[in-house]
């Protein structure tokens, strides 16, 4: 749908956990060893990459595995682990052997964790050269991933890019930040501080011939992420890591990454994401998928669940209806099946004529139908567990090859409001709701 930036291209993992490949489609992305098994038939950039960090302690190696293995499960491409001591990528040599997703070792400010990191087999390193004051020793990091084939990210965020220790240089510099500041600080200063200090570290790269890097340029601004890596994308030719730093909690975290998020996306800009919540970061990963997802950047896995919106037509709990769908769908559906729960015979029948397993609802009851054809009728109580039989069927048969996914099977007349779906007192004296078809899993 939309016309991707082309980079260079990082790869990292192994045969064990996955190859994951970020980026690509310039002439300069090719890797020796790159097939086009992940990235897109036409030799273009890889398929968005979504990752997350884990919460909790690295040291803590079993815990650590656990929540690995469950970000992976929730569709995680990439999981990050903090290693600020010698103690945490002591661990990694147990955990990465444990887990199959490809492993990131975040260092900050002590060179020797990134080569520690290295020697335990980690998948990449995100260093910021800034935090290391000794050049010979960011030169060594570099030499290290080199050697391996690891690829490292480079960030800078409006949180470490300012001056911490020498307070008048940091007073000089946050008054230029401030300077002519409104809400929000959309600030050319700030801007241009960024990419002064992204320059300066990507000359190290440079300097020791090495390109397999990723660049982020975050800030909790939604408006100025979109500004910072407008720019980026337009002087470095890297892949680039997308995220808004400092989010907060998902309740309106969600709202501020998306908006950034979506808006560079839709431009082409951005390769990998990490949508980033004070929450589980499984919600990272669900939402950064559904992201993708919802642009048509990555092929959906599982159930595509729409419904309908809040108004005064429904007329069954439609809010739990949707939520219940949505928990038992979940873990049994694995074939990209649009699914519809609509609460009334207004927007339904166009609903359930689009997608591939739809309910419309009438006076609590609901009418049935798989891909346009109407194959139940029943009540209320009854729609949750018919619902999800009809979609375990009709994924059976796709998965046999006796369907197809989005194949519209036949035209749905609307019915009449007050006929079978209706609230006529008639209708709902005689409590006349009847199965259409016999119940059916599996095509048996």
């Amino acid at each position: 749908m939309f016309e991707r930036r082309p980079t260079r291209q990082i790869v990292l993992g192994d045969e064990r956990v996955g190859i994951v490949r970020i980026g690509g489609g310039a002439p300069t992305a090719r890797h020796p060893e790159a097939t086009l098994d992940s990235a897109a038939e036409d030799g273009g950039p890889a398929p968005v990459v979504v990752q997350t960090m884990t919460a909790g302690y690295t040291y803590d190696v079993d815990a650590c595995v656990m929540e690995i293995n469950k970000l992976a499960a929730a569709g995680a491409d990439v999981v990050r682990v903090a290693v600020p001591e010698k103690k945490d990528t002591a661990a990694l040599k147990e955990i990465i052997p444990r887990v199959r997703v490809a492993i990131v070792a975040d260092v900050h400010f002590h060179f020797q964790r990134a080569l520690e990191a290295v020697e335990a087999g980690v998948h990449k390193i995100r260093l910021n050269p800034g935090n290391i004051s000794d050049r010979a020793q960011v030169d060594e990091v570099i030499d290290a991933c080199k050697a391996q084939g690891i690829p490292i990210r480079v960030g800078v965020n409006e949180g470490s890019i300012i001056e911490r220790k020498d307070k008048q240089q940091r007073k000089e510099e946050l008054g230029k930040f401030f300077e002519k500041s409104n809400v929000g600080g959309h600030n050319a200063h700030l801007l241009a501080l960024m990419i002064v200090k992204l320059e300066e570290y990507m000359d190290i790269f440079t300097a020791r011939d090495f390109h397999d890097v990723c660049i982020s340029a975050k800030s909790m601004d939604a408006a100025f992420v979109v500004d910072v890596y407008r720019e980026v994308s337009r002087r470095f030719d890297y892949p680039l890591h997308l995220g808004v730093t400092h989010a907060g909690p998902k309740e309106t975290g969600a709202i501020r990454s998306i908006a950034a998020l979506s808006g560079l996306l839709c431009q082409g800009i951005g390769d990998t994401v990490r949508i980033s919540y004070a929450n589980d970061p499984v919600f990272e990963v669900e939402d950064g998928l559904e992201l993708c997802y919802s642009l048509s950047l990555r092929e959906r896995k599982g159930v595509d669940l729409i419904a309908c919106p809040t108004c005064g037509r429904i007329q069954v709990d439609l809010f739990t209806l949707v939520q219940d769908v949505r928990k038992k769908l979940a873990a049994d559906i694995r074939v990209p099946m649009k699914v519809a729960v609509m609460g009334c015979v207004v927007n339904g029948p166009g609903e359930a004529e689009g997608a591939d397993v739809a309910v419309f609802a009438g006076d609590r009851k609901g009418i049935i139908y798989v891909q346009g054809e109407r194959v139940a009728n029943v009540t209320e109580e009854e729609i949750l567990e018919r619902l999800h039989a009809e979609c375990m069927a009709f994924q059976d048969r796709v998965e046999r090859g006796e369907a197809k996914l989005g194949e519209k099977v036949v035209e749905i007349v609307p019915p009449d409001p007050i006929g079978e779906l209706g609230s006529g007192e008639a209708i709902i004296a005689r409590g006349d709701v009847s199965t259409v078809t016999p119940l059916t899993v599996g095509g048996e």
